[in-house]
């Protein structure tokens, strides 16, 4: 069976209030499953300004209009305005969505401070992000979270630990090409990985000659050969969700027409030979498209 994971990265308020409900919609009318990670915690997207002077950074945003997806309020929080509690102010769109069906987790607490800062923060730092998370998730959905993807995809030891030591059964914090058992500086992390394993929009378009009108013919490029163990695509409630749902439709439509059953993550997990899964080195490396490292399927570990 083709399968196809969508994983949903939510890391803004206004992409809650907005982009979640226009995805429920499409994706109920597609007959297709999905996972979705909220943020949680405020929305400090306005302070994200610090990282024009990352390499990368302003010619990744000179491609996509920052303004038209996110708005200028959006862009204002965390610095001229205070940013919003996610997961206080738009708990029952979160509670909608696990109510339709969709498997939920968490993406993050503090969105711009986990992406920015995680990769070089010790344990307590990390912890006291990841148990924030986890308490608000709780508070939000009465319930433990199952499974975590990080913001940005970074990730540093302690994050990984957490995981472990939370039992959740996957998470999907990296990059890569199938499912692994990941091995971070030697240490084998007993909490599988589902890799994202398609670029995303926001890497796609403005670089060569793609754009809104042929990105979504692009990609269905890349899933026309059948994947042994399936793709993880991520897209984003902020984009996918509002200007780019089109292309989103688009994507649907193909991957229905490739043979692909479009599926949660766990949905793709649960589908598994976990007995089988390679072991595999976790790095932090570029990817065409996006600014900074970011956590990478590497080479496989002989455990």
């Amino acid at each position: 069976m083709k399968q196809l994971a969508l994983k949903i990265d939510v890391d803004t308020y206004h992409g809650t209030l907005i982009g979640v409900p226009a995805l429920v919609e499409v994706l109920q009318r597609f007959g297709a499953h999905a996972t979705f990670l909220f943020s949680l915690g405020p929305d400090h997207t306005g302070r994200a300004i610090k990282r024009v002077f990352r390499p990368g950074f302003m010619k990744k945003v000179s491609r996509t209009s920052v303004v038209e997806h996110y708005g200028i309020k959006t862009l204002l929080y965390g610095t001229l305005l205070p940013g919003p509690d996610i997961g206080k102010h738009a708990g029952n769109i979160m509670r909608q969505v696990r109510d339709a069906g969709f498997e939920v987790g968490i993406h993050t607490y503090d969105h711009i401070a986990w992406q920015d800062y995680v990769a070089h923060k010790d344990a307590d730092w990390t912890q006291k992000q990841m148990r924030l998370a986890c308490e608000s998730f709780e508070q939000v959905f009465g319930e433990p979270a199952r499974t975590h993807g990080a913001a940005g995809w970074q990730m540093n030891r302690h994050a990984y630990r957490f995981e472990q030591a939370r039992h959740y059964p996957y998470c999907s914090d990296t990059r890569g090409t199938h499912p692994f058992i990941p091995v971070y500086e030697g240490e084998i992390i007993a909490c599988p990985q589902l890799p994202t394993t398609l670029p995303t929009l926001d890497e796609l378009i403005g670089v060569g000659d793609l754009t809104t009108d042929n990105v979504a013919q692009h990609l269905l490029q890349l899933t026309e050969a059948e994947p042994a163990q399936g793709h993880v695509y991520t897209l984003h409630a902020e984009l996918e969700g509002r200007k780019l749902l089109p292309v989103f439709e688009a994507l649907l439509t193909g991957w229905q027409a490739q043979g692909y059953q479009l599926v949660s993550t766990l949905q793709l997990f649960e589908s598994l030979d976990l007995s089988t899964l390679p072991y595999h080195k976790v790095l932090m490396g570029e990817i065409e498209g996006r600014s900074g490292t970011l956590a990478l399927q590497g080479p496989a570990f002989l455990a």
